[in-house]
């Protein structure tokens, strides 16, 4: 099994696609074509995750959070990150980041939250833009329906909870091949038409070279017409933060109270008190301050995040509670989540949990 392996299993459960724009994931040191000795999943990659590394015999770090996340102009050793490259290339070891592609996955970080905090009817809060996309081919009468069930099995069409969902019209098509073509039908030099169907389906952006591919190899034609356009429809299961309920209705102290103990945190910031019952919770793991308007609109009661600022506090308006429970602690779950994932699709690899301590906040 190689590196390659590894990194292609990942991206099945949180595509690099779907990370944001300014983001550094997939990998940043090593080569995908090395054979794989153990895995080490982590929440940061320090130096003392490279040196458990070693001792565990894994060369590869499977990390939250890019330890690259600007470029590096040098590498001199003179800082922690530029420490943690040199010292994991001088050990064979390559370094896998995933952060917000797992932040945007339906079953990642804020799906695992929600888990701990034992919230139902969960939903994305933010929904991603551009993720849905649609492809429009010409397939001639005889061949659609093999084409269509290559498409299906390839990830097209799905939406929501249904899948195999396409249209098609029937039309005629026309083509003239020249001299150097190989034509499937008619002759060269001369016009032909062909009666064909225009198939259109939706698909998900991270499926889009698959699905291209697809395409090319079961169409019968030399050349295969088609076009894709990215659609601004709303893709509901693909985005940042969540929101769900609570099985029942709780007072804030009881939920708060509740919130330091299953989260496991020291202390929760938090904005003013309203005196209102607590059912419907936001979350957003990291730093989240840009979701307090969608949590609002949303109607949430509570919303769960980290590195608020004060004036924050302020834009809770009297609608909602804030709480700020730290950014380690409402990530914390995350390298579990993903030891989990790639045990069940590699059993009989190894798959370790890193134990060393990256939270860079103490408390007194």
């Amino acid at each position: 099994m190689t590196i390659n392996h590894i990194t292609q299993i990942l991206e099945d459960f949180a595509p690099l696609s779907y990370a944001e724009d300014f983001d550094n994931v997939g990998l940043l040191v090593g080569d995908a074509s090395t054979e794989l000795t153990g895995v080490l999943v982590t929440l940061d990659t320090l130096e003392n995750v490279v040196d458990e590394a070693i001792t565990k015999n894994c060369n590869l770090i499977v990390s939250f959070h890019p330890i690259i996340f600007g470029g590096l102009k040098k590498i001199t050793g003179k800082n922690y990150v530029e420490r943690v490259v040199i010292k994991a290339i001088q050990n064979n070891i390559a370094i896998y980041a995933i952060h917000t592609a797992l932040d945007n996955s339906p079953k990642g970080v804020n799906a695992k939250i929600c888990e701990v905090l034992n919230l139902t009817n969960t939903n994305i809060l933010i929904p991603q833009k551009n993720t849905l996309k649609k492809l429009t081919t010409y397939i001639p009468l005889d061949s659609v329906e093999k084409v269509r069930e290559v498409l299906f099995n390839a990830g097209a069409g799905k939406i929501g909870n249904y899948s195999n969902c396409s249209f098609s019209t029937e039309g005629k098509g026309t083509y003239k091949a020249h001299d150097n073509a190989n034509p499937v039908k008619g002759i060269i030099g001369e016009t032909h038409t062909e009666k064909e169907v225009m198939l259109t389906c939706i698909f998900g952006k991270a499926d889009e070279h698959t699905i291209v591919n697809s395409l090319i190899e079961s169409h019968p034609y030399e050349e295969v017409a088609y076009d894709i356009q990215t659609l601004d429809n709303t893709n509901a299961y693909i985005g940042i933060g969540m929101i769900g309920e609570l099985k029942k209705e709780v007072s804030e102290k009881e939920f708060l109270n509740d919130l330091k103990l299953k989260m496991k945190t020291q202390m929760v910031r938090h904005s003013k008190l309203l005196n209102k019952p607590i059912k419907k919770i936001a979350v957003l793991g990291g730093s989240g301050a840009f979701a307090i308007g969608a949590a609002k609109a949303a109607g949430a009661d509570v919303f769960i995040t980290a590195d608020l600022k004060y004036h924050q506090f302020y834009e809770a308006e009297n609608q909602m509670v804030l709480a700020d429970i730290g950014h380690f602690e409402t990530e914390q779950f995350t390298k579990n989540l993903l030891v989990d994932y790639l045990t069940k699709k590699i059993p009989n690899f190894a798959i370790h949990l890193s134990e060393s301590i990256t939270n860079p906040i103490n408390y007194f």
